[in-house]
């Protein structure tokens, strides 16, 4: 399994501890939530809430803010007026002061400014669908594409995790019905992000598990 290392450690949750196995690849600890919890987005029942619900935009990385300033002229069109006004008047991402990460600018503290919206009310990405068009190169920025997971970097290592929330009951139904786990699901994000070889130590390990 190469660097696929089982260890045991514990996640803090306000007043509730719980312990999670966590599997180590080179300098990436994933929790084991990954492979254990279903999931697959169900936009017809959702609505694209995760790009509505949430105090803060999406984390952008740094190597993504040139690319960020770089296309948004190409995005723009797809954007509403109100997610346009936001950009301009913020910025095309802007500091978390929580977390001091970028992260993509708000429309009066609700949807994130490169939000539109279907006539039924489904949000959808601006970025993702002049994507699409063949307008950029850029699917979006990777902490989206990777939802329902999460990356926390610290100064050693990156944690993957698994990000509960009430909004995507729906999506762990449609997961559980379809038996799709959580890293089956985000597969093109990961390997996006980490490489083919990374996925691969990842079927490996849940073959294992």
């Amino acid at each position: 399994m190469n660097n696929g290392q089982i260890q045991e450690t514990f996640r803090q949750n306000q007043n509730l501890v719980t312990f999670a196995a966590m599997i180590q690849i080179d300098d990436v600890i994933l929790s084991s939530e990954l492979f254990e919890k279903k999931f697959v987005c169900d936009l017809s029942a959702c609505k694209g809430a995760c790009c509505v619900e949430g105090d803060v935009g999406a984390p952008v990385e740094e190597s993504e803010l040139e690319v960020m300033d770089k296309i948004y002229e190409l995005v723009k069109p797809y954007m509403r007026k109100e997610g346009i006004e936001a950009v301009e008047a913020q910025g095309k991402y802007i500091r978390d002061s929580w977390d001091n990460e970028w992260v993509t600018p708000l429309v009066k503290g609700k949807e994130c400014a490169y939000v539109n919206f279907d006539p039924d009310g489904t949000a959808k990405c601006s970025i993702e669908q002049a994507y699409r068009d063949n307008k950029i190169e850029f699917p979006k920025p990777v902490s989206c594409h990777l939802y329902p997971i999460r990356v926390k970097k610290y100064r050693d290592f990156e944690a993957v995790n698994y990000d509960r929330w009430d909004i995507c009951s729906d999506a762990c139904k449609l997961g559980d019905k379809l038996g799709v786990k959580v890293f089956e699901f985000t597969k093109e994000p990961l390997i996006r992000k980490y490489g083919e070889s990374f996925y691969k130590e990842l079927e490996q390990i849940d073959q294992s598990l």
